[in-house]
């Protein structure tokens, strides 16, 4: 009787350390990012001046895990190429994130996909140090770009 009494007590303390350690376990950071695109927040200048040209950036962050749609309409031509990139707002930075190369080749389009963010930079994406931008065959440094925005959630 002993032996049963002692099994099932070590049995309960083994499923109690499982179940604290488990419980002890971080959740992966779950944000919802956003950004409206324009002409007018792309740095350097366009070249070829197009103030029609806007887009909206959406996606949700789990973890270092990037579920994102990307959308632009009435730019000088097809887009080139979308990626996330590093830098405040009104600097310019490199490429973190590629998104798609290329794009689609109408001036209005969308496209989606899901991304890896290095865990290293998550902390930049939740303070506004990351920017989305979109690349065109006459703006090639950039033609629309927004400040990504993560919200908790």
């Amino acid at each position: 009787m002993r032996k049963l009494v002692s099994i099932v007590v070590i049995g309960a303390a083994a499923a109690l350390v499982f179940a604290t350690l488990s419980a002890a376990r971080p959740a992966a950071a779950h944000f919802r990012l956003s950004t409206t695109l324009n002409a007018g927040q792309e740095i350097p200048k366009q070249a070829v001046k197009n103030a029609a040209g806007h887009g909206t950036f959406t996606g949700t962050l789990v973890g270092t895990k990037l579920t994102w749609k990307l959308t632009w309409a009435k730019l000088t031509g097809g887009a080139g190429a979308a990626h996330i990139h590093l830098g405040a707002k009104g600097v310019s930075g490199n490429v973190i994130v590629p998104l798609c190369t290329p794009c689609g080749a109408a001036a209005t389009g969308s496209k989606s996909g899901t991304s890896k963010i290095p865990a290293s930079l998550l902390k930049t994406i939740q303070k506004h140090g990351t920017y989305v931008n979109v690349h065109t065959a006459k703006n090639p440094n950039g033609e629309i770009r927004g400040q990504l925005v993560a919200k908790s959630g």
